[in-house]
Order: C-alpha cells, then sequence, then structure tokens
C-alpha cells in the first residue's frame, strides 16, 4: 500500500510549495549565497502574498520575475554599502584564499557587477535561464512568447560580453 501525499487545502501553501525551490534557485544563480537566496525567496513570496490572489495564473512568472530583480538589488545595494565603507575608510574584508579561489570569486563578482549595469530584461533573461528554467517558464516569467526567449537570451549573452569587455582593464 503506497501513501499518498495530501496537497495542501490552502492555495497560497500550494503555491509555496511548488515555487520554492525555483525561486531560490533563482536567487542563488544570481547572489551565490544560499542563505541570502533563502532571505530573497522568503520577501518575494511575503510581497506576493499582500498583493496578488495566491491561485493567479501568472503567480509563477511574477515569482520568478521578482526573485531576479529583488536578487539583483541586493547585489546593487551590496555594491553601494561597500563604496561607502571604502569611502570610510573601513577596509572590505579579505579572504586568504588560495589565488584560484579568489580568481574564480572575482570573476563571478564581476559577473555580478555587469548584470547589474544590464537593463533589466536582459538580466532577467539571463538569471532565469541560467538557474534551471525552460524556455516556456522564462517567457512566463517576463510575459514573452517561449518563441522569443531564444532571441532575447542571445542577445543578453552578447550585452553581458560586451559590459564584461568594457569592464575589464586592457
Amino acid at each position: 500500500m503506497t501513501r499518498r501525499t495530501k496537497q495542501p487545502d490552502d492555495p497560497f501553501e500550494r503555491l509555496f510549495m511548488s515555487e520554492y525551490g525555483k525561486v531560490v534557485a533563482i536567487a542563488h544563480r544570481v547572489l551565490a549565497d544560499r542563505a541570502e537566496a533563502e532571505d530573497v525567496a522568503q520577501e518575494v513570496f511575503l510581497d506576493f502574498h499582500r498583493r496578488h490572489p495566491a491561485d493567479a495564473a501568472y503567480a509563477s512568472g511574477w515569482l520568478h520575475t521578482a526573485a531576479v530583480h529583488t536578487a539583483l538589488n541586493r547585489i546593487r545595494s551590496r555594491k553601494r554599502r561597500e563604496r561607502r565603507e571604502l569611502a570610510e575608510g573601513q577596509p572590505a574584508t579579505a579572504d586568504d584564499d588560495p589565488q584560484q579561489v579568489v580568481l574564480v570569486q572575482e570573476e563571478r563578482r564581476s559577473v555580478r557587477v555587469a548584470l547589474t549595469r544590464l537593463p533589466d530584461k536582459a538580466a532577467s533573461v539571463l538569471a532565469l535561464r541560467y538557474s534551471g528554467l525552460s524556455y516556456v517558464e522564462v517567457g512566463a516569467a517576463l510575459g514573452v512568447g517561449a518563441g522569443q526567449v531564444g532571441t532575447l537570451l542571445r542577445r543578453a549573452e552578447l550585452a553581458l560580453k560586451k559590459e564584461m569587455t568594457r569592464a575589464t582593464p586592457v
């Protein structure tokens, strides 16, 4: 005899159970910090719960897009704080990691900073797609057809590459 798991009666709880993992994964892809990604997911779900009905047809797309925007805002906020701390003479925290780890972390940081300089739609399509969402899910989150996602993704990748090249000193 197999046990069937009972679906929650509350529509918001069902939405939360079905989308939480994806929302965290999207935020984690942008932030590279699991705890901060979970904080973003909580913030996104609370915001959705306050403003929208849980059974809205657009719920998953809204949540995915909000995860990208909230995570990007966290990076922007962090950058502003770091600039303030440097201006105030407080040293930024330095890790004593091996050189390779530092290089990888710097490259990732550079990508994240470049993402914040892209238009929201370009940053969103990159974060959503590279978080593992399908073209259909990315299209739903951005309010475009799945057939347009490939074009948007290619343009966003080129814009990111250009931004990365522009930001790299020669």
